[in-house]
């Protein structure tokens, strides 16, 4: 088991900062970039966070993320659009076009967003999470363009990305169900957070470069490669298929068919399906039978193992409440590895460990 720090929010707000000027931001991008990422962490999903930052620049290096870019429409067909992201920071691109769909679905009851070519759109429910704050309900079907690290139902090797799906229903007086999940059996970051941790990843997910079944996280990150499983057998398949053609077909008019293991930027497709509830059906009807069965499911009695049941987006809002009040875990080996991708950027990697207060 590796060495791990526990780093106060506000101080890892500050070296994170650090870190992101080092591309070149305007500091609205940092902000963004940085608050998204933390985010992340604080919701658990350490896949998804600051350990994302040495890929990025590895990308940045190769001219495959490009900052300060903005979405661009290429299609305005009123409840209708079509998005380009110009290879830009995912954080940001997915912000403007969720704001650009967000207002057409409050002016036309609904909205259907194709967006492509943005650089890793990170945690897809940070999405679904925007558009329940304005009442909408919203679907999220996403593609990968990056190494592919998933197989097929019935294969031996890596296909097609961890393709998320995430959906959002706002509940007045509660908080939103927030639905976001790899299709595979866990995010291909995890299997970075295991390496870099030296756990082992949980059996059944993970194949080696041979097609057989491992828990050794190595393969997931580093040559010989294998693949991830998806989730479900052929269910989770099949829905890594339709995020495949719906946000990459469809929205970004690229798809997952050939390999360079080379190339390390992650180019997200996304198919966002926005709904006002208030246009579809009777508001208070719905909100009524939402909170009756949500209360009705969780009053199911806990089952041995189990405190409770939780309803998709609590328990990411209890890891949230803990690390913000005790911060943020971060092992030796990823602070490693995001110090040394701060040298690559010209920042001074002493300045980010005592913005951190890690030494």
């Amino acid at each position: 088991m590796s060495v791990s720090y526990t780093i106060d929010v506000t101080r890892l707000h500050a070296a994170i900062r650090l870190v992101m000027r080092g591309f070149g931001s305007e500091e609205a991008e940092v902000e963004a970039i940085t608050a998204n990422l933390i985010e992340a962490n604080l919701t658990g999903h350490d896949s998804h966070g600051i350990g994302m930052l040495p890929r990025y620049v590895e990308a940045y290096q190769q001219r495959g993320l490009v900052p300060n870019q903005h979405v661009r429409t290429v299609l305005d067909a009123g409840s209708m659009l079509r998005l380009d992201g110009g290879a830009g920071f995912g954080q940001v691109i997915g912000y403007e076009a969720m704001q650009l769909g967000i207002a057409r679905a409050l002016q036309h009851g609904s909205c259907i967003v194709a967006l492509g070519n943005s650089h890793h759109l990170g945690r897809i429910g940070a999405w679904a999470e925007l558009a329940t704050k304005s009442g909408l309900v919203s679907l999220h079907f996403v593609n990968v363009m990056a190494r592919s690290i998933v197989a097929p139902y019935g294969g031996a090797d890596a296909r097609f990305g961890t393709n998320p799906f995430a959906a959002g229903i706002p509940v007045t007086g509660r908080m939103p169900v927030i639905l976001d999940f790899a299709t595979s059996m866990m995010a291909q970051g995890k299997t970075r957070v295991a390496f870099n941790k030296g756990e082992l990843v949980p059996p059944d997910c993970l194949l080696d470069d041979h097609g057989r079944p491992t828990r050794e996280p190595r393969f997931g990150v580093n040559p010989p490669f294998g693949a991830l499983l998806a989730f479900g057998a052929h269910k989770g398949y099949g829905l890594a298929l339709l995020c495949e053609l719906l946000g990459g077909a469809l929205a970004a008019g690229m798809t997952q068919h050939s390999e360079d293991v080379a190339q390390r930027r992650i180019l997200n497709g996304m198919l966002t399906v926005l709904i006002d509830p208030a246009a579809l059906a009777d508001r208070a009807a719905f909100e009524h039978e939402t909170l009756a069965f949500i209360d009705w499911v969780k009053a199911s009695p806990a089952r041995e193992g189990f405190d409770s049941v939780r309803i998709a987006g609590e328990p990411e809002r209890e890891m949230l409440a803990h690390r913000t009040a005790h911060g943020v875990p971060v092992d030796a080996t990823t602070w490693s590895e995001i110090l040394d991708a701060a040298g690559r950027l010209g920042v001074d990697r002493a300045e980010v460990s005592a913005a951190a207060d890690v030494s």
